[in-house]
């Protein structure tokens, strides 16, 4: 990894590859982003504008990291302040960048340039919230160990800048457990029975993202498939549900649980326009045999295609 041309006096002493030095890192790498955004005139060279822009924009990665990994330990230890009100920092920095990207899908060029001032100036105040309150502050309140376990999962979710990570990271990653299947037992179903390898396997293999939130409303398990609709990470387990959400679904959140806990409500169902692709949002109460409430499960699903099915196909059609 780079070393950064002023490394703040709290991280001189980190390793290379901790968490703080790699967003430091990537601090530096956006330093150079946005001032050649600011710089550069959508009008005069389009082209060069649009990928800074694009470049930008992948801080989103940097945020969801911030959210699911840094955050959840935060909270452990008393700190909520980032998990409120940075995150909402993150939605709106989020939908400034959705503003500018359908003015260029509109090719209305000639007013980006007050927009992207904006921008700049939103996304360099909060690498200065970052450096001087938030990584400071949690380098005093986090122990050695916490910052192994925040930086275990990072990869699930990827990094804004490639170079964040010296080759030796994913060389030095701890394999994730594997369960032996002559070891594993095996558990009666309603109906039939599977072995736990079985049941991980069919999880990972579900075209669906599940969650699951116990009654204590905390996070004990999502499935890890191939492409997740929403991002998760290992920090998210035994997370507070209600962290685990943009502040300003908060609410939605809490209301769903107050009415899963009373009886009163079993479902509840949404769709969204994410990304381009429409999304089904899905959560279930979860019941035992008494009808006690035991907690609740998340599904969402890309059900773009799905919707964009006509008429009927009996015969099996395979790409060669």
């Amino acid at each position: 990894m780079q070393n950064l041309i002023e490394l703040p006096e709290y991280a001189k002493k980190l390793d290379e590859n901790h968490p703080v030095r790699i967003y430091l890192d990537e601090n530096h790498y956006l330093r150079n982003i946005l001032m050649g955004l600011s710089e550069a005139d959508p009008e005069k060279d389009f082209p060069s504008f649009f990928n800074l822009f694009n470049q930008a924009a992948q801080v989103d990665i940097r945020y969801v990291r911030k959210e699911n990994q840094l955050f959840p330990f935060l909270e452990k230890k008393g700190w909520l302040g980032p998990s409120h009100g940075m995150w909402s920092f993150h939605d709106q920095i989020r939908q400034q960048i959705r503003d500018i990207r359908a003015k260029i899908e509109k090719k209305e060029i000639k007013d980006l340039k007050n927009d992207v001032v904006l921008l700049v100036s939103e996304m360099g105040r909060m690498i200065q919230i970052e450096e001087s309150r938030l990584f400071p502050i949690s380098l005093d309140i986090l122990s050695e160990e916490d910052w192994k376990m925040a930086a275990l999962g990072e990869e699930e979710i990827g990094w804004m800048h490639k170079k964040s990570l010296s080759s030796s990271t994913a060389a030095n990653a701890p394999e994730r457990a594997i369960i032996n299947p002559l070891d594993a037992g095996t558990l009666k179903m309603n109906e039939g029975s599977l072995s736990l390898e079985q049941i991980n396997l069919l999880l990972q293999t579900m075209p669906i993202d599940l969650t699951y939130v116990d009654e204590n409303d905390k996070v004990l398990f999502y499935n890890r498939g191939e492409e997740r609709v929403f991002p998760r990470s290992a920090g998210v387990i035994g997370r507070e549900v209600r962290f685990c959400h943009p502040p300003k679904s908060v609410g939605t959140v809490l209301k769903i649980l107050e009415e899963f806990k009373s009886g009163r409500q079993s479902t509840a169902e949404f769709w969204i326009n994410y990304r381009g692709r429409t999304i089904h949002i899905r959560y279930f109460a979860v019941r035992d045999a008494n009808q006690k409430y035991r907690g609740v499960i998340e599904l969402s699903q890309d059900i773009t295609d799905i919707k964009n099915i006509q008429g009927e196909r009996r015969l099996l059609e395979w790409e060669t």
